[in-house]
């Protein structure tokens, strides 16, 4: 396999805990440059990795014309633009989730990706963790063999935790201010802006469940919310949705926990199919399955992923490569996450709705 000649926008958390060190360990990839404006920050981290390159900012990484692709993780509000500026750039992007904060964000990124040319690829990970992939795996072959009926019911719970787990990686640090962003930077033009925090912080969050949900069931564009039940924090409560025909509830939260708490089930007329995420950066630990199937045998199983022990994280990461290397489409591409960022505004106008 040949190498894709990488570069990276940002020397955050995220980059250096997560992308930096999976790219490096990925060999068909060559990180030739990272870009940021803190240039201490990134100095040590470009030590640290032996990063051959260092760039000010985006614009003058995406000026290289050896790079290929790009990695960004940023301000929610922000990479957006980045992204946009680099697919203009003639780079092929990846970039950390939330891909817009608003539609119109969405479709501004969606028009510079196709007039481009270039390929934009969403870091859903729960999308390549193995455990989901091998229930998405056992729920499309109960749809196709009917062995358990119908879908009835969709119950996604997730009240988060510790999710860190304890990664031990290092993590370079100075004293240099963050990046400067507008406190109101990419929200809705139809929205209050009390309510803008709110929303960034259930958006965020819980983009990876819906997303997760409608990949599971090949959902697409089906879904609907049909009602919001949402505390004053505009953070923990329940959504009631129809995907694709079929109820489905989002239980959003937060609780002190060491582990993490989240799994989705979905029932069948005779079973259910369950997985429990674990920590996000738990690393080598994929979601465990749990199948059960009822009359006439009623048996209770907990099928283990072929890959064994792998990490959401580098497995995402070797997709994008690999997609580009093989010329095969993204399992999270950016035309498919414009769904999200539509549902997400959807549930915000029903809240903020109820609270009039």
């Amino acid at each position: 396999m040949r190498q894709i000649k990488m570069g990276y926008v940002g020397c955050g958390f995220m980059a250096q805990k997560v992308h930096i060190p999976n790219m490096l360990s990925l060999p068909h990839c060559e990180l030739l440059g990272i870009a940021e404006i803190r240039e201490k920050l990134a100095r040590k981290v470009q030590d640290r990795y032996r990063i051959p390159r260092y760039y000010k900012d985006h614009k003058e990484l995406g000026a290289d014309p050896e790079i290929e692709a790009v990695g960004i993780s940023g301000h929610f509000a922000i990479q957006g633009e980045i992204a946009i500026d680099l697919l203009k750039a003639g780079k092929h992007v990846f970039m950390e989730k939330p891909m817009a904060v608003s539609v119109a964000q969405a479709k501004r990124i969606i028009e510079a990706l196709r007039s481009s040319g270039k390929r934009l690829m969403v870091a859903y990970m729960k999308r390549y963790d193995a455990g989901n992939e091998l229930v998405k795996k056992i729920l499309d072959g109960f749809l196709e063999s009917g062995e358990l009926g119908k879908i009835t019911y969709i119950r996604n719970h997730g009240f988060c935790g510790d999710w860190t787990a304890g990664l031990d990686t290092p993590m370079e640090s100075t004293e240099e201010p963050y990046p400067p962003v507008p406190p109101l930077a990419g929200k809705p033009d139809w929205m209050p802006e009390k309510f803008y925090r709110g929303y960034i912080g259930y958006l965020q969050q819980y983009t990876h469940n819906i997303n997760l949900l409608r990949w599971l069931i090949d959902a697409g564009d089906k879904v609907k919310v049909d009602s919001v039940h949402l505390d004053d924090n505009g953070l923990s409560g329940v959504v009631v949705l129809n995907i694709k025909g079929v109820r489905a509830i989002i239980e959003s939260g937060g609780i002190s926990y060491h582990g993490w708490d989240e799994h989705t089930q979905i029932y069948f007329q005779k079973g259910w199919i369950k997985t429990c995420a674990p920590p996000l950066l738990l690393k080598n630990v994929p979601a465990t399955v749990e199948v059960y199937r009822g009359s006439p045998s009623h048996e209770l199983q907990n099928p283990i992923p072929e890959q064994g022990w792998s990490w959401a994280y580098k497995r995402e990461m070797d997709h994008f490569l690999t997609c580009l290397i093989e010329d095969a489409p993204f399992r999270s591409s950016g035309d498919d996450t414009l769904n999200d960022v539509q549902f997400f505004e959807d549930v915000y106008r029903m809240f903020i709705e109820s609270k009039k």
